[in-house]
């Protein structure tokens, strides 16, 4: 298969709870942009670069399938959309913030962003300062939605499940444990889709006793097993998130620690590691100390967004392990290479223009770079968010391959919904009762949501490629 029309490499896990980053890459994109702008008025490395495609902008397909999900309850009348979310994150996480100011940009649309106990009951009708709701994006699982129904009493929230108005549905969750990668890489994987297939590391849940190994081979005491094999494995939570708990074999290299704390904490999965160099690009950056320019390696992450219509787009990570924003790493703007050449060669001229530019003239184009990250109160709840200089690069093609990816995964979520209302999967779900009630109010059944499938892929640039 022709490279420049497919892509290498994995997911690590999925989202389908309430994934984020739809708004951030716009706001990438767009600083990128004018970067982009002022190293070509430095040094042009003569490659052909598009910004603007629109899957590079995913805010907006979410926003269109916000709008029409209100449109097929309330008609053509005007409504009110909820984004919900804990309450010390309202003033702080500014993609919510910008979704309610896009949601209100939509004709007879208002967006209103506020947390879980403000909602109110108005006549038996779901309320928000005495205005009905007709939808709400919730930026919270269901379990944080438990924890915080025991302080405040959220009853207009579990009402608006009980009538579908939540989005993400609330039925996503007990598939939404990273347990299911067990489910694609062992005896059931015939049930699901080759791509997706292909593309999950083995997973096995973290437990003691007999196991299969990534060949199929028979391992006796997987907990003894994954730390004699620790180097080439991952430990993390079945339900986490922004790298919390996550142990990786030569990153993090005490491997009883990692054990320990897994078995110490429960609720864990081991998997197979992804070769660190398949999901690697170098990339030019200051080195503010020594007053120099510096190509680095930095790992990368590329986060699928997708809905009932399709791919909405990315989110473009980087950092160490792991790499997302929550555990300090940074984002990438994302461009399409319209010059008739190969991703790597491409990389390759920028990474040698930029890396030449004078220290002072890339250092001006940083401070810029940091003025419109400011301007664009582009930050998350750690402080400022990092920001590659240069563009990660996808072909035409590659967005074509991505497209059938999330086609894949979409459907394969949809028979893993129905293998759980089956009692299927009942072994793989460790959610408490109460959850699974909640659940159970508002399955999914391949209505409006926001997924997300975080990949640790390669397009080509990545450093063995050449």
């Amino acid at each position: 298969m022709n490279p420049e029309n497919s892509f290498l490499g994995y997911h690590s896990e999925w989202n389908l709870g309430s994934p984020g980053g739809w708004d951030y890459q716009r706001i990438t994109q767009d600083i990128g942009k004018a970067v982009w702008a002022r190293i070509l008025a430095v040094r042009d490395p003569g490659v052909n670069l598009d910004f603007d495609h629109p899957l590079l902008y995913p805010v907006y397909g979410f926003v269109d399938m916000l709008v029409a999900f209100h449109r097929s309850r309330e008609g053509s009348n005007p409504g009110l959309i909820a984004v919900v979310a804990e309450e010390e994150t309202l003033d702080d996480v500014t993609e919510n913030i910008n979704l309610a100011g896009h949601l209100s940009a939509c004709d007879g649309i208002t967006g209103a962003l506020m947390a879980p106990q403000e909602l109110e009951l108005t006549s038996g009708r779901v309320t928000y300062k005495g205005r009905p709701v007709s939808a709400i994006f919730m930026d919270f699982n269901s379990d944080v939605l438990l924890r915080l129904h025991r302080k405040h009493d959220l009853t207009p929230v579990l009402q608006a499940v009980r009538e579908g108005r939540v989005i993400n549905p609330r039925g996503t969750e007990p598939i939404n444990v990273k347990s299911m990668f067990e489910v694609f890489t062992g005896p059931m994987a015939h049930l699901f889709h080759d791509e997706t297939v292909r593309r999950t590391p083995w997973t096995r849940r973290f437990l003691d006793g007999p196991a299969t190994g990534p060949s199929g081979e028979p391992i006796s005491d997987l907990v003894r097993w994954t730390s004699d094999n620790w180097d080439r494995l991952v430990l993390k939570p079945e339900r986490g998130y922004s790298g919390f708990g996550v142990r990786v074999g030569g990153v993090n290299p005490d491997g009883g620690e990692a054990v320990d704390l897994a078995l110490a904490e429960g609720g864990y999965i081991v998997q197979e590691k992804i070769p660190l160099d398949l999901w690697a690009e170098d990339n030019p950056a200051v080195d503010a100390l020594n007053r120099r320019v510096v190509v680095e390696r930095y790992q990368t992450d590329f986060r699928c967004l997708m809905g009932p219509g399709g791919l909405f787009g990315f989110l473009v990570r980087f950092g160490g392990v792991p790499t997302n924003v929550g555990s300090g790493g940074g984002v990438q703007p994302l461009a399409v290479l319209r010059s008739r050449m190969t991703v790597r060669d491409a990389v390759e001229r920028i990474n040698e223009a930029v890396g030449g530019m004078e220290y002072g003239d890339l250092k001006e184009i940083v401070l810029e770079q940091e003025k419109l990250a400011l301007e664009n109160r582009f930050t998350y709840l750690l402080g400022p968010i990092r920001m590659a200089l240069r563009p990660r690069l996808v072909t035409e093609g590659q967005l074509k391959a991505l497209e059938r990816y999330c086609a894949a995964m979409w459907a394969d979520c949809l028979t893993l919904e129905k293998m759980w209302l089956e009692g299927v999967l009942d072994d793989y779900i460790a959610i408490e009762e109460e959850e699974l009630a909640i659940a159970r109010q508002q399955p999914w059944k391949g209505g409006p949501a926001v997924f997300a499938s975080d990949g640790l892929f390669s397009f080509g640039a990545h450093p063995s490629a050449r």
